[in-house]
């Protein structure tokens, strides 16, 4: 930090905070300057540069929440596991039902998902379960696909979209009329707000996605712009996530939102 730098905080910072962040190494210092400067009780932007790396933004982040590890569910069904494909980051979520039973016990989970794995691995012969989450009627979150929950897993879930977005499949079937619990939406919210925060995307946005499959909703090559959060029928020929969790979206989006700490703003459909 130069000193023409350093006297243009003198009149807000004490000389003693100075001091201590001259002990600090560079970025840090700068961090913990904003933050004294600007105050904690608001948002902070700071955006950093990283030797060998782009810029940071270290703003809107939520929690990560519970995830139960996959091998919870997996049990001795996993046979041989290719290693994952990974993307640089998830800049969208596709949300999904399993178009399964949803009366379900919740302590039954874990034995339906082992069920999907097994059908999508054996009759269609993936090399994995197509989801990178999967969230039940209580709302409890399970890893789905393998590489890390907090990395950019490239997923097998959205035809022609799979590359740098995210699954999440609700558990059960959501078409018309059918109830979807609080605290499945819930749960969902505190994922998409934590997996999109990671890369600082606001969940109520839209981005650019290209398609890369023919059999998708778009030719292959074609750009298009789609909710950050969006359901499976909008990249792809189905009615999944059904329609009633298909208008549960906005309630979600905008919880989302506010679990990142993100300014209120009024309603948004998502739609492209």
């Amino acid at each position: 930090m130069t000193q023409s730098r350093r006297l243009a905080w003198s009149d807000r910072v004490p000389g003693t905070v100075l001091v201590l962040l001259e002990c600090l190494p560079g970025m840090f210092a700068l961090f913990a300057l904003v933050l004294f400067a600007r105050g904690v009780d608001r948002p902070v932007t700071v955006r950093l540069e990283q030797h060998g790396a782009g810029p940071v933004t270290m703003a809107y982040r939520a929690a990560q929440p519970r995830i139960v590890p996959r091998s919870v569910w997996l049990g001795p069904s996993a046979g041989h596991q290719p290693p994952p494909r990974y993307d640089d980051k998830v800049v969208a979520i596709f949300l999904h039902h399993t178009d399964s039973p949803g009366n379900y016990d919740c302590k039954d989970a874990p034995h339906i998902i082992q069920h999907l794995y097994s059908g999508q691995t054996g009759d269609r012969q993936w090399d994995d379960i197509g989801y990178n989450f999967i969230v039940d009627r209580c709302g409890t979150i399970y890893e789905g696909r393998a590489g890390g929950v907090d990395r950019a897993v490239t997923g097998a879930h959205t035809m022609g979209f799979n590359h740098r977005t995210a699954g999440i499949a609700a558990l059960g079937t959501f078409t018309a009329g059918v109830p979807v619990p609080r605290a499945m939406t819930d749960s969902i919210a505190a994922l998409t707000a934590w997996k999109l925060g990671l890369a600082g995307i606001d969940p109520r946005d839209s981005t650019l996605l290209q398609s890369n499959s023919n059999l998708s909703r778009y030719k292959a090559g074609t750009t298009v712009a789609l909710p950050v959060l969006a359901g499976h029928d909008a990249g792809y020929m189905t009615s999944c996530p059904g329609a009633a969790l298909t208008a549960r979206l906005p309630e979600i989006r905008q919880t989302a939102a506010r679990l990142q700490g993100r300014p209120v703003r009024g309603p948004a459909t998502g739609t492209p």
